[in-house]
This record gives C-alpha cells, sequence and structure tokens, in this order.
C-alpha cells in the first residue's frame, strides 16, 4: 500500500510539473505572440544608446503599439557617476552596472541587440550596424560622449580616463600596482614618480576622484604597506580655469577647495596641462611634474557618430535639434542627452548631465507615441533639480536653487540621492554594504589587481 502511495504521489508530481511546464511553454508562446504583430505592421522605433536617456526612451515606450529595438555595443547599462569608486577601490564593476536585456525583460514591445553603429541611410531610414541594416520608421540617438582632450590628441594614449567600465578597472590597477612598485623601488627619484598621482580637470569627476583618492592612500593603503611611507605620496589636482566646479555658486567651490586641502590634495588653478611624455607633466605656469600616473577628467564632448552620419551639428560637435528634440529638417530622427545641442532658458546649451538626458528621454518616448497617433508634438523645458559632488568621507557640496548644502547634510545628500539612481535593487544593496563598511571600518574592499 505505502509503495502503491509512493508511486501515485511521484505520478502526481510527475502530471504537476508537466502541467506546470506546460502552463510556462503557453505563457511564454502567448508572451512572445504579442511580438508577432509587431514585426508585421507597427511602426519601428530603434534606440541608439542605452545611457540614462535610451533607457529612459525604451521604458516611456512601454505598452504603446510599437516595435522599439535598443541598439548598444555593450550588453549592460553602466552608472557612470560612480565610476571613480571603482577606480578608487571602493566598488566592484558589476555593482554600478545592470545588463540591459534584464531591464528590458519584462517590456514585450522592447528588445534589445548588443552591435557596433556604423552609420545611417537617410533615404531608406535605414540604421547601418556591423550586422547589417536595421530599418526604422523613428530613430532616437542618444550615444552620449566621449573624452575631450581639447587639441591634445597625443595625450590619449598616454592619459588613463574615467568614461567607461574598462576605464574605470584599467585605472584601479594601475594605482594599486604602483603602490607594488614603489615598496621595493630603491631609487628615490623613482619612487616618487611612482607616488605622484596628477589629475586633470576640477570639475565634479575630477574633484570626486582626487578627494577619494587621497582617502584610499591616507586611510587605507597606508596600513597595506606599511613599509612605505606613504605621507611621500602626492595627489595633484590640475585646473584650466581659475576655480574648481565651475557651475556651482562661489561659496560651494571655496568649499570644495577648502576640503579637498584638508584631504592633502595639491591644488593647480589657472594650469592648463602643456604636455606629458609618459614621465612628466608639465603645466603652462612652467611646473614639472615627475609622474607615472596622469588621469585625464577635464572634459567632454559628443560622439563622433553624429558627425559620421552626416547630421546638422551646432557649436561642439553637438546635434542641431528643435524644441521638440527632432534633429533639424528629420521629422523621425531624434537625438538626446550629450549629443543634442538645445539652449536652455538662460540660452546656453544643456550641460552634459545625466538629469538632462533623462528628461529628454522621457519626453521623445511622449513624442514619438504622439507622432504615431498623429497628435501634436510637446516642447521641452529643462527643470534643474540641483547639482551635488563628493569630495570624499563626511564632506560634499549641494546646490538646489537658492539651497546651498555643504559638508556632512551635503554628503548625506549625495549618498541617497546616487543610491536612489541605480538601476536595480540588488545594485543598491551592493552598493550600500560597501559605503557602509568602508564607512565604519575604513576599509576598501576591491583592492585588486586584475589582468587579462
Amino acid at each position: 500500500m505505502t509503495i502503491r502511495m509512493w508511486v501515485r504521489d511521484i505520478g502526481l508530481l510527475a502530471t504537476g510539473s508537466a502541467v506546470a511546464s506546460a502552463a510556462a511553454w503557453i505563457w511564454r508562446t502567448r508572451r512572445d505572440d504579442r511580438r508577432l504583430p509587431i514585426l508585421g505592421g507597427w511602426p519601428k522605433v530603434i534606440v541608439v544608446g542605452a545611457g540614462f536617456g535610451g533607457l529612459r526612451v525604451a521604458r516611456g515606450l512601454a505598452g504603446v503599439e510599437a516595435d522599439v529595438l535598443v541598439i548598444d555595443r555593450h550588453n549592460y547599462h553602466c552608472f557612470q557617476p560612480l565610476l571613480y569608486q571603482v577606480a578608487t577601490a571602493g566598488l566592484e564593476p558589476e555593482e554600478i552596472a545592470y545588463p540591459v536585456r534584464r531591464i528590458l525583460r519584462d517590456i514585450p514591445n522592447v528588445r534589445f541587440r548588443m552591435t557596433t553603429v556604423t552609420g545611417l541611410d537617410l533615404e531608406h531610414r535605414q540604421l547601418l550596424t556591423d550586422v547589417g541594416a536595421v530599418p526604422y520608421d523613428y530613430l532616437v540617438l542618444a550615444t552620449g560622449s566621449v573624452t575631450n582632450y581639447f587639441g591634445h590628441d597625443e595625450l590619449k594614449e598616454r592619459a588613463l580616463s574615467l568614461k567607461d567600465l574598462n576605464g574605470a578597472v584599467s585605472l584601479r590597477n594601475h594605482l594599486l600596482d604602483c603602490f607594488e612598485r614603489a615598496i621595493g623601488e630603491k631609487d628615490l627619484q623613482r619612487r616618487a614618480a611612482l607616488l605622484t598621482f596628477v589629475v586633470v580637470g576640477g570639475g565634479p569627476t575630477g574633484v570626486e576622484f582626487a578627494g577619494a583618492l587621497a582617502e584610499l592612500i591616507r586611510l587605507v593603503l597606508a596600513h597595506d604597506y606599511a613599509g612605505l611611507d606613504v605621507k611621500d605620496a602626492r595627489v595633484v589636482l590640475a585646473e584650466a580655469g581659475p576655480n574648481l566646479l565651475a557651475p556651482f555658486a562661489g561659496d560651494l567651490q571655496k568649499a570644495a577647495l577648502r576640503a579637498l586641502h584638508q584631504k592633502g590634495v595639491e591644488i593647480r588653478l589657472a594650469s592648463p596641462v602643456e604636455s606629458f611624455d609618459g614621465k612628466t607633466v608639465v603645466l603652462s605656469n612652467g611646473e614639472a611634474l615627475a609622474t607615472e600616473t596622469f588621469v585625464w577628467t577635464a572634459g567632454v564632448r559628443p560622439s563622433g557618430l553624429a558627425a559620421e552620419m552626416g547630421l546638422p551639428l551646432v557649436r561642439g560637435g553637438r546635434v542641431n535639434v528643435s524644441p521638440t528634440l527632432q534633429v533639424e529638417g528629420m521629422d523621425n530622427v531624434y537625438a538626446i542627452g550629450d549629443l543634442a545641442g538645445l539652449e536652455g532658458a538662460d540660452g546656453r546649451v544643456l550641460p552634459m548631465l545625466a538629469p538632462v538626458a533623462v528628461q529628454q528621454g522621457e519626453l521623445v518616448a511622449q513624442n514619438v507615441q504622439r507622432q504615431i497617433e498623429g497628435r501634436p508634438l510637446l516642447r521641452f523645458t529643462y527643470h534643474d533639480k540641483g547639482t551635488m559632488a563628493t569630495i570624499g568621507r563626511n564632506a560634499a557640496v549641494c546646490q538646489i536653487g537658492n539651497l546651498h548644502l555643504t559638508g556632512f547634510p551635503a554628503w548625506v545628500a549625495w549618498l541617497v540621492v546616487h543610491l536612489l539612481q541605480l538601476i536595480s535593487f540588488r545594485n543598491r544593496m551592493l552598493v550600500l554594504i560597501n559605503w557602509i563598511w568602508d564607512y565604519l571600518f575604513f576599509d576598501r574592499a576591491v583592492r585588486l589587481i586584475t589582468r587579462d
């Protein structure tokens, strides 16, 4: 009897599993079937770029009767504001990145393809990629920006940058490797060069990286390399303009300057870089800094894709767009984010910031839907919700309209805002755990030198 009951139970379990599998197969089939009409008659929308703006367009078109294809040369979305923490051993790369397919998986009318865009055929409405031509009815360009060397193209091969995950990991490897080599170096001048870190650019990225690097050296690496006097280590921040954090108010600029000085960062204002030969940085004031580390964070420019496509450009290489964010003369092509050269209410071109791209992505999603439905388009108006930058532990500056915050309150505000902006709950939890660990134990969890 017992054996019979076991056989019966096993049969029921098997039957239940079969039913569950069948139900799952039917659900997947029905879900995929909802995509079938898209290929037959729905308008085709291509979004190039899976950054802040591109993903906001794709999400905004969820449920719209359109076949949406997101194209990017990477299969992940990277939260660029925290790249400097990867470079300074505070976070793992996967903690600030998330697979695009997972982000878009639950949106039936949105698909993703990892490929590289090579050109644009406007006459036949085709996007050219390394896997062939892809037809479109509406095209959204959200390809972001690249590092701007301001005419010093010779620096591109010698400078380290903070523009993508690979660059951040390479920079982390390099920084830690400098200490590994320095601890065994007998030549004092050679050791001094290994422990001199020159950061170019006094914007938010340069300020945040310089502050984090100074703390990494003084609070963490000083204990790791007990046989090395880290007091000899120098972090030099060189800025071409007269002030740090140019977009911020004067009192916040001074607060950032004070905070960096307190952390041991040497500041060189009004000191653009003249040259770097791989061993020595020469500033415009004649100062020469022997160094093995030259980090360029001085600025960005729009990606060259727009120029390669022959799109109309304005000053700075950005695409000339109308207030509806359509490329001038092309009613079915949009450009957003760092690529779009649109003026704000003050008459100046909108800054290359993530909030701008996000708000433009939201509007373009609405305008594409309106075009499909034959309704009038909306004009873009940027709502500035504030700017902030952190300078390390308990130090930050925050500007929200006329409200200016410095020190610990600004630092907490920065933590909360950036934590909430991360793409997934998993990433938020991992980053939060690392931040708490770092704050409580003065430790960086990712002091790894990795090599391919």
